[in-house]
């Protein structure tokens, strides 16, 4: 071999030698409660659908675990004298996933979209006569009346006003977007989603976090692993599994069957991600007969005996759940435990009373089921045996939640692919008081599925957001909770807390509103 040659290839095997070697990314391996089919977080009310968009986007604006509104994609606001005017600076620093710098403009027009979409949104429309950009990190608010809420309202909602490219939030309401680009902590990988799947998202390196620790909404948002993949796994006992297998690290809703199997696992820690608690609903299809009927609403909520959905919603862990016969959460300060006690008796004798009374007529009621989501799908389950006890006319239709999701939006007749009742859950802060509860709302077919209408609702809810007493907020959600349970927007289950169980390896898990990933470290 030629000198040349030979020092050549020495330098080379020095080169690599000393040449560092690549860290493997760290990869967080996590099973949703259900399938993610609707992307778009502003268009559904989907609990998958709001953990997705808090890993994809921000918001203006997120709150601390004692629900106060803390500044996120926001530096800070300013109020004129008169109320009417808000001022919001947007910080430096903030980019797209696309590479695109976060405007003003991109803000208002994702405001002005959540404003005419969500549920809470439209509680802040009613007051708002526009959104509108001055500059690029200005955000001016009109507002046609004061509004001293309107942080608290951008920051606790159930689902916030997640920031996307003004392209984008100029799509109709009524309409999904087209793409996932946001300026969150994780970019989703659209080349890697297969519904049913796989949902695949990666640090976004450009992110840049807020300085303060991270609580609940608010705070910095620090990816601490490189990618985050969503295993779906419909069957929970595989899902769990896959768990103590060390295949997956995170399992968000194991069945309340398999967790004394894991709690006697040493490598998987137990914890509850939201202390307020869950709770399950019967929610009805009011354009359509039989539950245009307020009669027949009457005769189901009647029949419901809590107890015994709760017993599926825990099974023998009793000290995790509780009766709650109130449309806002009980240990909140506005939850009443035993409000609807006289209209929610477990008697099926008077429940049938009520269905004669209502001139029910032997209308076919279509319950949906989702196979995929416990404790919903065994809730559906009960739900049609006890409405056939009562002498309704059921067909219980079962499917994943994804279909589910989509079939609710269809207003028809059942004979043309409608519905008559689902069931599902949400947690506490979606409930907390009449402006984000969007159960209670009697916003008609402007609002959430089942279309319920109420105008005295709104006119309390309108009054609830203008007070200024906590004794005069306190009198108008009791008046909203009492028509409540005489109109039936829909029937309150029961309040349980729901644990979550990942494997020791995985720390730093936020408690909050959703499934949060930043700050959560896996090794």
């Amino acid at each position: 071999m030629k000198r040349r040659s030979l020092l050549a290839s020495a330098a080379a095997g020095i080169v690599t030698a000393t040449r560092p070697a690549r860290a493997a990314p760290s990869v967080l391996r996590y099973v949703p409660g259900s399938n993610l089919t609707l992307l778009d977080p502003i268009w559904s009310t989907a609990y998958v659908s709001l953990c997705h968009g808090y890993a994809v986007f921000d918001a203006p604006y997120g709150a601390d675990d004692k629900q106060v509104a803390k500044p996120q994609m926001a530096e800070g606001h300013e109020v004129s004298a008169d109320g009417r005017t808000w001022t919001i600076r947007l910080r430096d620093g903030l980019t797209f996933h696309n590479g695109e710098k976060v405007r003003a403009a991109d803000a208002a027009a994702s405001l002005t979209r959540w404003a005419a979409r969500q549920p809470t949104g439209r509680v802040v429309g009613a007051f708002v006569d526009n959104f509108t950009a001055t500059d690029d990190r200005t955000i001016k608010v009109a507002l046609k009346r004061p509004l001293a809420t309107l942080a608290y309202m951008l920051g606790n909602s159930a689902f916030p006003p997640f920031v996307m490219p003004e392209h984008l939030a100029k799509t109709d309401p009524t309409k999904q977007v087209s793409e996932m680009i946001g300026s969150g902590p994780f970019r989703f990988k659209a080349d890697e989603y297969v519904s049913g799947s796989m949902v695949v998202y990666e640090k976004f390196a450009d992110y840049a976090p807020r300085a303060e620790a991270a609580v609940w909404t608010a705070g910095g948002k620090r990816a601490l692993v490189d990618r985050l993949e969503w295993r779906v796994i419909p069957d929970s006992a595989t899902a769990v599994s896959a768990l103590r297998l060390g295949e997956v690290d995170w399992v968000e809703r194991p069945e309340a069957d398999l967790r004394t199997l894991l709690r006697a696992d040493r490598e998987i820690v137990f914890d509850y991600i939201d202390p307020t608690g869950w709770a399950g609903f019967i929610r009805f299809n009011q354009l359509q007969k039989p539950f245009n009927n307020e009669k027949i609403r009457q005769a189901v909520m009647m029949a419901v005996n809590q107890a015994d959905y709760l017993r599926i919603a825990t099974g023998d862990d009793a000290a995790s759940s509780m009766i709650c016969k109130s449309v806002f959460p009980c240990g909140t300060p506005l939850g009443r435990a035993m409000a609807g006690a006289d209209a929610m008796r477990g008697d099926l004798d008077a429940a049938r009373a009520l269905l004669r009374a209502g001139g029910y007529a032997g209308e076919q009621v279509v319950i949906l089921r989702a196979a995929d989501l416990p404790p919903y799908g065994d809730f559906a389950t009960l739900t049609a045996d006890v409405l056939q006890r009562i002498g309704m006319n059921i067909d219980l239709v079962t499917s994943d939640w994804g279909t589910i999701t989509q079939r609710r939006a269809k207003k028809e007749p059942v004979d043309q692919g409608g519905w008559s009742i689902f069931i599902s859950g949400v947690n506490g802060p979606g409930l907390l008081n009449p402006a984000v509860n969007f159960l209670v709302r009697g916003q008609g077919q402007a609002g959430y599925f089942g279309w319920y209408e109420n105008a005295e609702v709104e006119r309390l809810a309108s009054e609830w957001l203008q007070s200024d007493t906590e004794a005069d907020r306190t009198r108008l959600a009791d008046l909203i909770q009492a028509i409540a349970f005489r109109t039936v927007p829909f029937v309150p289950l029961g309040q349980y807390v729901v644990p979550t169980a990942y494997r020791r390896s995985v720390s730093g898990v936020l408690q909050g509103p959703a499934t949060l990933p930043w700050n959560v470290r896996k090794g």
